[in-house]
């Protein structure tokens, strides 16, 4: 936080996406805590990659999600935080340290959420697409080959709010949002969201509704209404 709307260096990474002093100076107070207190858990980051990712306990590492929002000074960036027992997540946080709010979800347990400005967890029912809110972080992170699938969710949703990153997962999980489709997401961009919204009720796929696992290609789909998922993956495909 002593970063946030301070004029600091933007350096650009070699896909183009920006990173700061306050992305690596985090994810490595991160590493130095999960390895002192699991010294036999892997470690996976964004910004300083896998240290023993093969083990069976990893944790996964995304100091600001949302980058440009934490450059530009929203408040819209997060920390995420997952723990994956053998390559499936078990735990997730999803942390907004200048709003102070904070999702976390635990397998087979009902997502817990804390803020300044309450949000009761649950996510809500949705009768048809056509009443939807639909979320997305920025049109230009789709593929050419993705963009038309997009774009025809899109016309089936009421309304489309762009921005947001993994902020909009919370918002499923709080049931004000009812749809976030993205793509070219990494593990540690979708391991802490998954255990969140399943915990509030919601489903967490790629866009062909299949699980998430490490191979999968980084389009992600999270539904507040698992029931909608049929005919989204039949626009997406």
């Amino acid at each position: 936080m002593p970063f946030f709307r301070s004029g600091m260096a933007v350096e650009g990474k070699t896909d183009a996406s920006p990173v700061t002093e306050a992305d690596r100076g985090a994810e490595l107070l991160m590493r130095e805590h999960f390895g002192r207190l699991f010294p036999a858990h892997g470690i996976w980051g964004e910004e300083f990659g896998a240290d023993r990712a093969d083990s069976e306990w990893v944790w996964l590492l995304d100091p600001i999600d949302g980058t440009r929002a934490f450059i530009t000074g929203r408040p819209l960036f997060t920390t995420l935080i997952s723990l994956l027992h053998r390559g499936r997540p078990v735990l997730g946080i999803i942390d907004q340290p200048a709003t102070r709010e904070r999702w976390m979800g635990v397998a087979g347990q009902r997502t817990r959420f804390s803020g300044p400005f309450g949000g009761q967890v649950g996510c809500r029912p949705c009768a048809t697409l056509a009443e939807a809110e639909l979320g997305c972080t920025a049109p230009d992170i789709f593929s050419p080959a993705q963009l038309p699938g997009f774009e025809r969710l899109r016309a089936g949703c009421r309304r489309a709010t762009w921005g947001g990153d993994a902020y909009g997962y919370g918002l499923i999980a709080l049931g004000s949002l009812d749809v976030v489709a993205e793509g070219t997401l990494k593990p540690w961009d979708w391991g802490a969201l998954l255990p969140v919204v399943e915990g509030a009720g919601g489903s967490v796929t790629d866009w062909a509704g299949r699980a998430l696992t490490l191979e999968s290609a980084g389009d992600v789909l999270a539904l507040g209404d698992p029931a909608l998922l049929p005919g989204i993956v039949s626009l997406l495909g």
